[in-house]
């Protein structure tokens, strides 16, 4: 049963998390418990705590007045800490089966305490290492068409959307994306992290009037279009999975925005996981990028015609209009997450922990290659095996045609 609380802020430590949990009734009274801080992002605190003999866990998340790495010089809001919380029960109504159960939270104190899932890996690491998780991009793909769905005009009317809109205000957490994904990485800003051999190419980005105009119409649409709820952070490292299990974790950028830019987050961490690997070993990985896609358009149309408060839905072609519309979004947000993956601040790490400089600096290029293609030519992008023949002709250093 979920639970709400008020209190005052201070930090968790271990031994504090111990007590909450206790206090909670999670364990038996007796139980011999360990806590360990497990959180390794710069936005939160976040405790891992055990019972080893029963086999038990929990986790007990606590969002941070400001950014972990940096201190107090940079405050946030706590108010992130209870949108993600009712973002995850919101999510929990479409989709329950792929996201974690949430027990408890405490709004002042900026905590949630939800099920403990580390018998599943992050994804991201998993990829790293080479797993496939053969179920990923269906489960990925039905959870966005069920939660993107659910949360929109469609299945909720206009004026419910609008109400449920209200609570998911996020201005902190959407300006680090406006920032970080969409600005920064298309100017020469001091925290972008460009690595030495591939500073040309930055420039050259740089001053590239087309893709300036491109990417700044992508952000503008992702500022003001307010058509569902989203997770607003969804890559591989906000995804739990085994080989049949799959769990989208950390919604704390949550807020309602355009359909495409989910799907666009998801499509690129993919892509640059697959640029990581030989070119032998990519395919279970560009998989995924078209399932993901064929998977949500299916469930959007089964529920689209099972569903919808729209009274002009069945319009000829409506539907199809949608779909096209929404996918040509998710490519332009692909593009703009792969920019800022290759010389922004954050970047791929399985990019990244490859040794060998100059295979390194090729898949960068290509990788930004293709970014810019998504960006600027997303119009020409109609179905999803063309992003992987557009990737394959970036890898080649090849100009990416659109037949």
């Amino acid at each position: 049963m979920t639970t709400t609380a008020d209190s005052i802020y201070e930090p968790l430590t271990e031994e504090t998390a111990i007590q909450l949990a206790r206090r909670l009734n999670l364990f038996d009274a007796e139980a011999d418990l360990v806590c360990r801080e497990i959180g390794d992002g710069n936005l939160n605190l976040v405790f891992h705590v055990t019972e080893p003999t029963a086999g038990k866990g929990v986790i007990i998340k606590q969002a941070l007045p400001y950014v972990r790495i940096i201190g107090e010089g940079w405050p946030l809001t706590l108010e992130r800490a209870r949108m993600e919380s009712e973002a995850l029960r919101i999510f929990a109504r479409y989709a329950p089966e792929y996201v974690p159960e949430v027990y408890y939270t405490d709004n002042d104190y900026a905590i949630t305490v939800m099920e403990d899932l580390s018998h599943l890996t992050i994804v991201r690491t998993g990829l790293a290492e080479g797993a496939i998780y053969p179920l990923l991009s269906t489960h990925i793909g039905q959870y966005m068409a069920r939660t993107l769905y659910g949360t929109s005009d469609y299945a909720l009317g206009a004026e419910a959307r609008r109400e449920l809109a209200l609570q998911f205000h996020n201005p902190e957490l959407c300006k680090i994306t406006e920032n970080f994904v969409f600005t920064y990485p298309l100017i020469d800003h001091e925290s972008n992290v460009v690595e030495e051999g591939l500073r040309p190419l930055a420039e050259q980005i740089w001053r590239d009037a087309q893709l300036l105009r491109e990417g700044a119409r992508l952000k503008r649409h992702f500022m003001i279009s307010a058509e569902a709820l989203l997770h607003g952070d969804l890559h591989t490292g906000s995804i739990f999975a085994s080989e049949t299990e799959t769990r989208v974790i950390d919604p704390e950028f949550a807020f309602y925005g355009p359909m495409g830019y989910d799907i666009g987050l998801f499509i690129a961490n993919t892509l640059l996981s697959a640029f990581a690997r030989s070119e032998h070993s990519r395919e279970e990985l560009l998989a995924h990028v078209t399932n993901v896609w064929d998977v949500f358009a299916a469930e959007f149309t089964a529920l689209w015609q099972e569903n919808n408060q729209e009274p002009l839905a069945d319009a000829a072609g409506y539907l199809d209009d949608e779909l096209l519309r929404i996918f040509q979004d998710a490519i332009g947000y692909a593009g703009s997450e792969m920019m800022r993956r290759v010389i922004g601040l954050a970047h791929a790490r399985d990019i990244e922990a490859i040794s060998d400089k100059d295979r390194r600096l090729h898949i960068k290029s290509s990788a930004a290659l293709l970014a810019r293609d998504l960006i600027v030519n997303r119009s020409h992008y109609k179905r999803a095996p063309q992003i992987v023949e557009a990737l394959r002709q970036a890898d080649r250093n090849e100009p990416i045609l659109h037949s």
